[in-house]
């Protein structure tokens, strides 16, 4: 296992909420092995003899990081191939070595690659490029070396558990439908801890550095974990729960994803990006079923209806947006637009919805307006709650609707009445801002966490803490102050 130093992690600005959500992830699909040489006779031919030297770690390693990775890392491993790790690389998978240093002809991965061996890879995406495969064949040529400096070997590789010797900052939470666990966003990992904080029952280490939405689907059957690397890969991720087993890795954009919702049925997982885009998934599949540029800038957040027929998108746009699911149709802005949204909760029972954003003011909204449209109006719109001290970052709803709690670029977390807007209850002590949110099924209980890595859980009847934990483990005892 390698060690993540302290400085490997990077804390967002306490007060920013574009600065706090530019995180990312990602994943692909990949290479696999198989083939016989004389398939692929002759396709180093456009190599040039005299072409530069390429090197793994500037040229091939961000290629495999963002092309082949999500099917080919240790919680997946498809064809017994990992590619996270030179290593891995080299030492090849079910058929046998992919690489032979020196001879790029001789080369599975290169046969692979080209399309001259079935299926060509990364399978079911757009093949590489042509200089993309010649730099791979350059590289073999030359001898396929590790050149990765000292520096980035101390940085973790994906797909294995970290050594924190600090907290890393928490973005996501989210509780099992029975209360049993609370997953905890880790860096390339999710955290499962039993549902009250009283200890850690499993780590499920992914490709992506960031994750910034966790949900289960309404049988606990099917944890999804969205995210990615910025720049580089969105990606979700699809756990079963019980096994602790990664069913699928999806890498759907070259940036992050953000705000995963199932649908009342857990049939389908929507989601947002920095593309514009509100995506829905087919969990059984892990088909696109719809893939809508609603909005005018990046889509932070999705909410199904009860029925899931549509969903309710907001964005740093300022809309937030009523979609049909069926053919991606755009209904209306149920909202008038007043400053960048980057949170929304639909009640559990009814088809309203909280949003909160750069504003500060959490407003509450009918998703099906009462009467037709007319310019200026605000029918859809239930209520304001009080303005926060900075902007809204996270927003939750408790399981019967009664309540709503309200986190963001401040060290507190604030509990209303949903009917009447009174606060209830007000809980500080956070070292800056609360970035996620979560009732416990018990309706009792919320779990908050943010900028200073510590997971609280509050008994919000008693208006009391009940409970702090840090989710990771440390390399060395750190003394953590917990107020």
């Amino acid at each position: 296992m390698k060690k993540l130093r302290a400085s490997d992690f990077r804390r967002p600005s306490r007060r920013g909420v574009g600065v706090l959500l530019i995180l990312s992830v990602g994943v692909t699909a990949a290479l696999v092995a198989g083939r016989t040489a004389a398939a692929v006779a002759g396709q180093n031919a456009n190599l040039k003899p005299d072409a530069p030297a390429v090197s793994y770690f500037k040229d091939i390693r961000p290629i495999v990081r963002e092309h082949c990775a999500g099917c080919h890392q240790p919680a997946v491993k498809q064809g017994e191939l990992t590619l996270t790790t030179y290593e891995g690389f080299m030492d090849g998978g079910a058929k046998g070595k992919v690489i032979r240093p020196g001879q790029p002809d001789q080369s599975l991965l290169i046969a692979y690659l080209t399309g001259a061996e079935k299926p060509q890879m990364p399978f079911g995406q757009t093949p590489l490029s042509a200089a993309q495969i010649d730099l791979f064949r350059g590289w073999i040529r030359d001898g396929a070396k590790d050149d990765t400096p000292a520096e980035g070997r101390s940085i973790v590789e994906p797909g294995k558990p970290v050594a924190y010797h600090a907290a890393p900052v928490i973005t996501a939470l989210a509780y099992s439908p029975d209360g049993g666990l609370l997953a905890v966003s880790g860096y390339r990992e999710v955290l499962l801890h039993k549902g009250y904080g009283s200890g850690l029952l499993a780590r499920l280490p992914g490709i992506s550095d960031k994750i910034t939405s966790l949900a289960f689907s309404a049988d606990g059957s099917v944890l999804a974990a969205v995210g990615g690397t910025p720049a580089t890969f969105g990606e979700v991720e699809l756990w079963d729960v019980a096994q602790r087993k990664l069913l699928r890795s999806l890498r759907l954009t070259a940036d992050t994803l953000f705000g995963a919702s199932f649908s009342p049925d857990g049939a389908k997982l929507a989601f947002g990006g920095t593309d514009n885009t509100i995506h829905v998934i087919e969990v059984a599949t892990g088909k696109e079923v719809l893939g809508v540029k609603q909005h005018d800038g990046w889509v932070f957040a999705t909410a199904f209806s009860q029925d899931g027929s549509q969903i309710v998108s907001v964005s740093r746009d300022g809309a937030a947006k009523l979609t049909n699911v069926a053919g991606g149709v755009f209904i209306e802005n149920i909202n008038q637009l007043k400053g960048e949204l980057v949170t929304v909760a639909r009640q559990p029972k009814r088809d309203i919805v909280l949003v909160g954003g750069e504003e500060g003011v959490p407003r509450l909204y009918m998703m099906h307006r009462p009467r037709s449209l007319v310019i200026g109006d605000t029918s859809t719109l239930i209520r304001e709650f009080e303005k926060q001290d900075g902007p809204v970052v996270s927003v939750a709803f408790s399981p019967g609707g009664q309540w709503v709690a309200v986190g963001g670029s401040t060290d507190e977390v604030r509990v209303y009445k949903t009917d009447t807007g009174e606060r209830v209850a007000s809980f500080k002590g956070h070292e800056g801002g609360v970035y996620s949110l979560v009732f416990a099924p018990d309706g009792g209980h919320m779990a908050a966490a943010g900028f200073d890595g510590m997971v609280r859980i509050y008994d919000v009847k008693a208006g009391r803490l009940a409970k702090a934990f840090l989710p990771v483990p440390l390399e060395k005892e750190t003394a953590v102050s917990i107020k």
